[in-house]
């Protein structure tokens, strides 16, 4: 993936989301940083058991970490809590 479609807090930016639906048919949305859309609630509980850091070996935050953020999450812990608070049965 190009830097141009990486958002550098998190995510990807408009021109990525458009090069993946260009190159695989994705239709691929911005995240969503309040509420309980069902959106985020399946985003928290994907990444709430994701393996790896949330920083590098250098302490700046993963990828991972950012995309956390953007979508309005402080930590794993906060996704998995959300993600169990929020999830339908």
């Amino acid at each position: 993936m190009r830097k141009e479609h990486k958002n550098p807090k998190g995510g990807l930016t408009a021109a990525g989301r458009r090069h993946f639906k260009r190159t695989e048919g994705s239709n691929l949305k911005a995240p969503v940083k309040k509420g309980t859309n069902p959106r985020r609630v399946s985003f928290a509980a994907r990444f709430a058991g994701m393996k790896g850091a949330m920083k590098d070996e250098k302490g700046r935050p993963t990828r991972k970490a950012l995309a956390l953020k953007a979508w309005g999450f402080g930590s794993v812990e906060a996704a998995r809590n959300f993600a169990n608070r929020n999830k339908k049965s």
